[in-house]
């Protein structure tokens, strides 16, 4: 998989958003999942067909237009940036709320990287408004490398792995290989003849995952260049790193409230030395993740030479810090951490599950060495 990154810009920055517009836009969303619910509803919609929520996800599309952001407004969208659409990943992570918006994100990027401007007017208003959700169809059985899709003759056969929110997507963008190893992108509706989309188990509930496969299924085929897989792959990294921010900062905050509730010899857990100087390690993990997760989705919308190495290196850094910080966690909660019944349990299985995504954070190490 050709994974460098020349200077075109991985998406086309779209009109400029002020720090203030992107706060109100992150207050915007914190305050419209508070109002819909608290964890209750995400283990609950964990249990539903799909394992989404739904209402949720169209209230997200049609009051904050949270899918609509980094589309042009040719195609109806925002005309944003995937910088807001990270802003708004940080905050869904935080709440670990079951909506497809970082496999919509993901599936619109991999379009406008495309450059196909006819499928783009087909597909982008309608996931702009929330009408169509979308997913990307990868892996193949051993990881992102290779897919596990080929296409012959406008056909797509063969089995995706690990896609994520496959079981509520109405769109796949496919990556399949070809006879000659080549890589190719491909659109097709899951209704589609020969698609069949299998839920799989999962140790985090709250991320759908599933496996869908294709038997000789047409499919619509997309012009893209030869990098496109790696430059996508970038792409993925650095917004995956944003919601593990917002899943580490959601950790931290739990932990220093329970610290400060719960008493042990007369007084709270939290004037203990020993726990103090852990919840500073962990405070300094996450805002040393969230700077990095921020260079990163900056450089991967500006088109910056270093946007590959800065993804690279947030998927690495991330991933850990979310493992580091809800691993402490669980130490500080003591035997109630690990009960189905607390909620920090949900976010060390989140961060365990999303480090595996688009590549171990090891491999994403072989792209940082000279």
């Amino acid at each position: 998989m050709n994974t460098t990154i020349d200077d075109r810009p991985v998406t086309t920055p779209g009109q400029a958003v002020s720090a203030e517009e992107r706060e109100a836009l992150r207050e915007s969303v914190a305050d419209l999942i508070r109002r819909r619910g608290g964890m209750d509803t995400v283990r609950a919609a964990s249990t539903r067909p799909g394992r989404t929520d739904e209402s949720l996800w169209a209230t997200l599309c049609a009051e904050i237009g949270v899918a609509a952001l980094p589309i042009p407004e040719a195609h109806d969208g925002a005309g944003a940036s995937f910088a807001e659409t990270a802003v708004v990943l940080e905050e869904l992570g935080r709440a670990l709320s079951p909506v497809p918006a970082f496999s919509t994100a993901l599936a619109t990027a991999a379009i406008l990287l495309s450059g196909d401007d006819t499928v783009a007017a087909q597909v982008l208003p309608g996931i702009a408004s929330g009408e169509t959700t979308a997913t990307v169809c990868w892996a193949g059985a051993g990881g992102w490398d290779t897919p596990g899709v080929t296409a012959d003759g406008g056909l797509l056969s063969g089995t995706a792995h690990y896609v994520v929110d496959g079981e509520s997507a109405d769109l796949f963008v496919v990556i399949a290989g070809g006879a000659g190893h080549e890589l190719t992108l491909h659109v097709v509706a899951a209704d589609a003849d020969g698609v069949l989309v299998e839920a799989l188990p999962t140790v985090d509930p709250t991320r759908p995952l599933a496996r869908v496969g294709f038997s000789d299924t047409p499919a619509q085929a997309l012009a893209s260049a030869g990098d496109l897989p790696g430059r996508l792959r970038t792409y993925a990294w650095a917004l995956l790193a944003s919601e593990q921010v917002g899943g580490a900062q959601a950790a931290l905050d739990l932990s220093v409230e329970y610290a400060q509730v719960r008493k042990q010899f007369g007084r709270s857990i939290g004037s203990f030395q020993a726990l103090k100087h852990r919840m500073a390690d962990m405070y300094v993990l996450v805002e040393s993740a969230r700077s990095l997760a921020r260079a990163a989705i900056d450089a991967v919308v500006a088109g910056a030479p270093d946007a590959e190495a800065l993804a690279a290196s947030a998927h690495v850094y991330c991933s850990e810090a979310f493992s580091s910080v809800t691993g402490d966690a669980i130490q500080i909660h003591g035997g109630i951490g690990i009960t189905w019944e607390h909620d920090i349990h949900l976010y060390f299985k989140r961060a365990q599950g999303s480090s595996q995504l688009f590549g171990q954070p090891h491999e994403a190490l072989r792209l940082l060495r000279p």
